[in-house]
């Protein structure tokens, strides 16, 4: 008799007759009104379609008040969020209050304001059935708790993934359209170039335009993107900076190896547009001449090559793969530098070749003088290395006998003897972890000062 009650009750009001239940066992039904709009244009005027979706959700609530539903009143709106990602948000927000046991129900506008996709929407509706919340679209009507009613939902959502999904076939296909008519199609803007609204295309900033050029001409002099990094700190350069439509500051941060190499490679500064593979003549001016773009990307093809041989450790460093900076615990990386008919060679940390000296202060080390410095050490311990078989390693690698074998050598009987060392400039200290099959415990950790100042002399590159 209770349950033939309820559905009377619902029949008769027009309610999920499982609501209809809830609200006369439990109490009141509280109801979380979620709002979402996948652009942010039109967020900023006095009533927008978040606004909107709420009022018509508040009216769906209000008309069930017989029943017990009240609206809670946090809100969870989502503006400039797609459907396609449950990265939003306001819907986790939603979720973590689900978890909590503070809602008991969820009220949607329509049922691609929740999710756009299929299988994110399968895992949010199975969350709701183990926590036993219930899911309502105010312009769709469907019952979740019977079989009909989930197929219904399941056909509806199957729609929205597909206009998503033609959505998104269009708008790749405009873009498209404009990359092969030469004209630029959004996203964010590249030093030397302003937008003109009016009419949707790229102009010539002259002050950035001359820098860019400068960069360019500077990579030819230097013939390495690390060099241009610490110029361009030094000077204050940076990235291009502007205010987007919505009136917020965007770009304007410090050059790094990353975004110097973006801005050399770009082909936006030939005058030409680029999709996919394909490159079309664009509406707006060049910067960069072509010779000269052709010279850096030349330069730039033969470092690529040479990189490859170091990583081969085609220089035979004895420290390859074993050395770690003391102050940022990153790997440092031995890199040879030709001066005119000379080489020099040094081990660089990786936070210093990616962002310059002035974000790590050990810089570049020379690497002649430290392995020497690792070679001595290591034979003054050598008598002391529990290992046998890592002593008698360690005896054959000698600064004297080490001068008579070829480096490449010397570097395979290093690593088999060293775990790993850590140099540490601020310290003036070096850490040597020895292997060991019986021990790892024959760690030796010292401090010479005149060697090690020697080393600090250099650590700047000198």
């Amino acid at each position: 008799m209770p349950r033939n009650r309820n559905r009377q009750i619902a029949k008769r009001r027009k309610v999920d007759p499982a609501l209809a239940s809830a609200s006369a066992t439990v109490g009141p039904v509280r109801c979380a009104i979620y709002t979402r709009k996948s652009t942010s244009e039109g967020l900023d005027a006095a009533f927008n379609s978040l606004d909107a979706q709420r009022e018509a959700a508040e009216a769906y609530i209000a008309s069930q008040k017989h029943s017990g539903w009240i609206v809670i009143p946090d809100h969870y709106d989502d503006g400039g969020f797609s459907g396609g990602t449950t990265e939003r948000p306001s819907l986790q927000k939603l979720l973590d209050d689900i978890e909590a046991g503070l809602i008991d129900c969820v009220v949607v506008y329509k049922v691609d304001r929740l999710s756009r996709s299929l299988l994110d929407f399968a895992r949010i509706m199975k969350l709701f059935e183990e926590k036993k919340i219930h899911f309502v679209s105010v312009t769709q009507h469907f019952n979740t708790s019977e079989s009909m009613g989930r197929l219904t939902l399941n056909i509806l959502l199957s729609f929205a993934q597909f206009e998503r999904e033609i959505i998104g076939e269009r708008i790749r296909d405009k873009f498209a359209a404009m990359r092969k008519k030469g004209k630029w199609s959004g996203g964010n803007l590249v030093l030397g170039y302003d937008l003109d609204r009016e009419n949707r295309r790229l102009v010539v900033n002259e002050g950035e335009a001359d820098q860019v050029r400068e960069i360019f001409n500077l990579y030819l002099e230097h013939e390495a993107i690390m060099p241009l990094v610490e110029i361009m700190r030094e000077r204050g350069w940076t990235t291009k900076q502007w205010t987007d439509r919505n009136g917020k500051s965007q770009g304007g941060r410090a050059f790094d190896r990353w975004n110097l190499y973006l801005l050399i490679n770009n082909v936006t500064y030939l005058g030409v547009v680029q999709y996919q593979d394909e490159i079309y003549e664009g509406e707006h001016d060049a910067i960069i001449d072509s010779e000269t773009f052709d010279r850096v990307r030349e330069v730039m093809d033969r470092n690529r090559t040479n990189r490859g041989r170091f990583t081969r450790n085609k220089y035979g460093a004895l420290l390859y793969g074993i050395i770690r900076c003391g102050h940022c615990d990153r790997a440092m990386i031995h890199c040879p530098v030709n001066k005119g008919s000379k080489q020099y060679r040094y081990y660089v940390c990786i936070k210093t070749q990616t962002g310059g000296k002035k974000v790590c202060p050990t810089g570049w080390v020379n690497a002649v003088k430290l392995e020497n410095e690792i070679l001595m050490r290591l034979d003054e311990i050598s008598d002391r290395i529990e290992d046998s078989e890592i002593r008698s390693i360690a005896r054959t690698i000698s600064p004297a006998v080490a001068q008579e074998l070829p480096a490449k050598t010397v570097a395979k009987r290093l690593r088999e003897v060293v775990d790993h060392v850590v140099y540490d400039h601020e310290q003036r200290s070096m850490r040597i972890t020895i292997r060991s099959t019986a021990t790892r415990e024959s760690e030796s950790r010292w401090r010479r000062k005149t060697a090690l100042g020697d080393l600090a002399s250099v650590a700047t590159g000198g």
